[in-house]
């Protein structure tokens, strides 16, 4: 299972210049960002659906069918099974009152999260350790519990099959077997940059095309060529892994000014970045210099842990962007596009997570973010 903390992340991109005759200097000066201002609130939309259908299937797995096809599909390295297929499945009133609460918490997570109502099913389970594995085979009663957001949370609440409440410890693997209704981030996340691209041109930003398609770079290339920064690899690290985190996912921001003087956003996602402590080598464009003007970028860094409403990001992006115009030089805009995020996503939800300023064509090398946390 991968887990995340992102308050204390260390970034690190390299990026080479694509068709390059030679290698320039990064320039990222570090700027000040802005302060912490507000509290997360207590619990967002999402983590509210996900906790109503934590406790549906944990009353649910009081029938033995629902609890024997449970531990018959989740795979014992710990992999996530849809739940829908899941509740579908299995014959009776239990199976039937989790398939309801399953199929009206996918749409309201959609709603939540500013996506279509055509995803299909979004919410998943899988055992919080596959450790736990063997005790469930033994047939050890599971809890059922949320996968957190707020990785600073000192307990987590779970239900057994009576709907009864535990609160489990977060700094301790449980003993007793747990479930993880969690969402499929991967899903949201390539509907959400989607939603992220349409919105953000519908509102003249220039986000026509996603700026990381390497099977566009490759035809364009043929074409005649044309400059662009990849990354050859990237790393985020981490030195705590609680054992409640679920999976989250990661994506980007590129900003600039477009070829006609407007600001340009594109939305970059990085699905790949899973796992802390981990060099991915995913030789992915990251931007397409042939879109901007100056040949100088900024770059956000965000992660999608559940709760993202990207069409609310690309609506508050977009206000706080179209009041900047291009005055004849390159101005950056990360501290703009940060000023634009909601409140929580400065504190406990862990949205942010890193930026750099002043991209150049010609950068290359190890470049490390403003943050100063690699």
């Amino acid at each position: 299972m991968p887990h995340f903390r992102l308050r204390r992340t260390i970034v690190a991109l390299v990026a080479l210049p694509l068709l390059a005759l030679g290698t320039g200097q990064a320039l990222a000066e570090p700027a000040p960002l802005p302060a912490t201002v507000g509290q997360a609130p207590v619990a967002t939309r999402v983590s509210v659906i996900e906790d109503e259908v934590a406790r549906t299937l944990a009353t649910a797995l009081a029938d033995p069918a629902l609890r024997e096809r449970l531990r018959a599909t989740t795979t014992a390295d710990g992999a996530p099974t849809a739940l829908a297929p899941l509740a579908a499945a299995v014959p009776g009133p239990a199976a039937r009152r989790l398939a309801e609460s399953t199929a009206r918490a996918d749409r309201g997570i959609a709603t939540a999260k500013g996506l279509g109502s055509d995803l299909g099913p979004l919410l998943r389970v899988q055992l919080a350790d596959p450790s736990m594995r063997a005790a469930v085979d033994a047939g050890a009663a599971p809890l059922v519990a949320t996968a957190a957001t707020d990785e600073h949370a000192r307990t987590v609440r779970a239900y057994d099959t009576t709907g009864r409440v535990h609160t489990l410890d977060t700094g301790t693997l449980p003993a007793r077997p747990v479930y993880l209704v969690d969402l499929d981030v991967a899903k949201t996340l390539t509907a959400g940059i989607d939603v992220l691209q349409r919105e953000l041109r519908a509102r003249g930003l220039g986000a026509a095309t996603p700026a990381a398609s390497t099977e566009g770079a490759a035809a364009a290339q043929a074409a005649g060529g044309w400059w662009g920064t990849k990354i050859t690899s990237v790393r985020v690290n981490d030195d705590e892994e609680p054992w409640f985190k679920g999976a989250a996912e990661m994506f980007a921001l590129v900003s600039g000014f477009g070829q006609d003087g407007k600001v340009r956003v594109d939305s970059v996602a990085m699905p790949y970045l899973q796992y802390d402590g981990t060099t991915y080598y995913p030789n992915q464009i990251l931007v397409n210099w042939s879109s901007y003007k100056y040949n100088l970028a900024d770059v956000v860094l965000m992660e999608d842990d559940g709760d993202t409403n990207y069409l609310a990001l690309a609506q508050a992006v977009a206000a706080v962007l179209l009041t900047i115009a291009d005055q004849g030089a390159y101005i950056p805009l990360v501290n703009a596009v940060l000023a634009a995020l909601p409140e929580s996503w400065w504190t406990d939800d862990p949205d942010y997570v890193e930026s750099w300023y002043t991209l150049a064509r010609t950068s290359s090398g190890r470049l490390n973010g403003a943050r100063g946390n690699g």
